[in-house]
């Protein structure tokens, strides 16, 4: 299946009248916007300097373990210093990206502790919350976080990139493109084309943008960071998928493999990309360590049906059980993923079509549109696809699977719904 992830890269500067934008932080709010992880970590604050809170998948000598350590020493020192304590939660932050494990986002929440209930907290602390609360699909207050940073600072691109990022979730375009366009300037010419590009890829102009970003690439490609590199190279991999031009998107893919970075979501969009190719043993052979990260997690187990080893067997049940668990909790950060579990693996259309449509409330993507038309096309249910069916035409996509589905869709009498429910 097509995974689009709409988001920005940033860097962590607001001198200048704008921050210039680089690829490492908002690369990995794609990530969170896709529920990386097994759980939705909860902040924890420690008894005393002796508790242990986890048991981290790092070795004694890995330099992050090293790293992750010094700083939390610099913050137990002076919990109440706001640039270490920041500097830490943003670390546990991309550590996400890297790992696809969740829970350090709550310890990146208990690190700005002393500051995360304030109403105006500092700059660095108010980026972080809105980045957090976006992960638990609180977007409303997410962007109320950085409309309040950008009255402070006008010029600070991670805002503005972050909140392009969320109005394009929730198909907001005009807003999206409004803050993309005031992004653009000598510092950050590629990523405001990239931005742009992201809107004009899901409002009927996706040919112009993929053609128009990958010029501007192929211009300049030492000009761009190693991070930028792999943010552009991955939305030109979407939009050539949404352009049905799999040998492109396979280029972009394998080009941006080849950088060698650590990234959940470069294997999940990649995995994807197997999966409607029918390529499932690369998939298997990618992804057997993996299993940590729902979302790649959930890629292994949409590869393995016709597998029937223990170890198969083990991956449906532990991906069935961290759904589960996520519903005892209210958690509704992992419908999009749990709705293809239950369409592909539980064959349950029924259910999975309940989870798109809740889903779908929160947000409003092209993978978000898949996995409802698909379930409402399995039902043969036109009716209740009749949310999708409106956003594709009010915004004008072009994927072509999509369009598909939605002619298909058109097709079905209104009375074929009845016949269809249990």
């Amino acid at each position: 299946m097509h995974r689009y992830i709409s988001c920005l890269p940033s860097r962590h500067r607001t001198s200048g009248s704008f921050a210039a934008v680089s690829a490492r932080f908002f690369l990995l709010t794609c990530c969170l916007l896709g529920s990386v992880g097994q759980t939705q970590a909860a902040p924890t604050t420690p008894v005393n300097d002796a508790t242990v809170l986890e048991r981290l998948p790092f070795k004694a000598n890995d330099p992050v373990a090293r790293e992750l350590a010094e700083l939390r020493k610099t913050v137990q020192r002076n919990p109440n210093d706001q640039a270490n304590a920041a500097k830490l939660a943003r670390r546990y932050y991309e550590l996400v990206a890297e790992e696809g494990d969740p829970r350090y986002l709550g310890y990146a929440e208990a690190a700005l502790a002393p500051w995360w209930k304030l109403a105006a907290p500092p700059d660095e602390v108010l980026l972080m919350r809105a980045s957090l609360k976006q992960f638990r699909h609180d977007f409303a207050g997410a962007i109320q976080d950085l409309d309040h940073l950008l009255e402070r600072v006008p010029g600070h691109g991670n805002a503005r990139a972050l909140r392009a990022t969320l109005h394009i979730v929730q198909a907001r375009y005009p807003a999206a493109r409004s803050d993309c366009q005031a992004l653009q300037g000598p510092d950050n010419a590629l990523i405001a084309l990239g931005c742009l590009a992201m809107v004009d890829g899901l409002t009927g102009h996706a040919a112009e943008a993929y053609a128009r970003l990958d010029a501007a690439f192929k211009a300049e490609p030492q000009a761009v960071t190693r991070g930028n590199r792999l943010w552009i190279l991955l939305r030109l991999a979407e939009m050539a998928q949404r352009l049905s031009n799999p040998r492109a998107a396979e280029a972009h893919f394998k080009q941006a493999l080849a950088l060698g970075q650590q990234d959940t979501l470069l294997l999940a969009a990649w995995s994807d990309f197997l999966l409607d190719q029918q390529r499932t043993p690369e998939i298997l052979a990618l992804l057997q360590d993996k299993t940590r990260s729902d979302n790649l997690l959930l890629r292994l187990v949409l590869a393995e049906p016709g597998v029937n080893t223990p170890a198969a067997q083990q991956h449906r049940a532990t991906l069935a059980a961290r759904y589960g668990a996520a519903q005892l909790r209210g958690d509704t950060v992992h419908q999009q993923e749990e709705a293809r579990f239950a369409l592909r693996i539980e064959n349950n259309p029924a259910k999975a079509l309940r989870l798109a449509q809740e889903n779908w409330k929160v947000q409003l993507e092209p993978h978000d549109a898949r996995i409802f038309l698909e379930a409402a096309l399995a039902l043969r249910d036109a009716t209740a696809a009749q949310p999708v069916l409106q956003w594709l035409a009010e915004s004008k996509h072009e994927d072509r699977y999509l369009l598909q589905l939605a002619s298909q869709l058109r097709k079905i009498a209104p009375s074929a719904k009845a016949e269809a429910r249990p």
